[in-house]
């Protein structure tokens, strides 16, 4: 699906918004895209000599799609957002760098009492990059 189709869904804007593309999804499971191209701000400042994806953006640009997976729960109700209240078992294994590709592997796993649970994987020319759990629950926007 377009970056059109991704902006819809969800309110991150460049140059936060952390997804390139939507590459398959069903009710309980997407699967997203992301390329970094190098010319991304924080590039000049995290480890420019040897430059490094932050982790943390890695982890947002996987919530991110988490946030695409759940736009449907807030059409129900556009006054919400979607919003990270949990993040879990995060394991960091290989490096994403400048250049790189990451497939974003997200499924929602299990729906508590208005809480959203989500396992996260983080996918490197097809080797686990990146691995976590986290919970996102529906916040007023106002």
């Amino acid at each position: 699906m377009s970056l059109e189709a991704i902006k819809s869904a969800i309110p991150h804007r460049e140059p936060f918004l952390l997804i390139d593309e939507i590459v398959e999804q069903t009710e309980n499971h997407i699967l997203c895209r992301k390329r970094f191209t190098g010319a991304e701000f924080w590039y000049l400042g995290h480890y420019p000599e040897f430059p490094l994806t932050p982790g943390v953006l890695l982890l947002e640009s996987a919530m991110q799609a988490g946030a695409v997976l759940l736009a449907k729960v807030v059409a129900d109700n556009p006054e919400n957002v979607p919003v990270v209240t949990r993040i879990n078992n995060v394991k960091f294994k290989l490096m994403v760098r400048p250049g790189d590709t990451i497939d974003l592997d997200i499924t929602l796993t299990e729906q508590l009492s208005g809480v959203y649970f989500m396992n996260a994987s983080i996918l490197l020319d097809g080797k686990t990059a990146v691995t976590f759990e986290f919970a996102c629950k529906m916040a007023p926007k106002h």
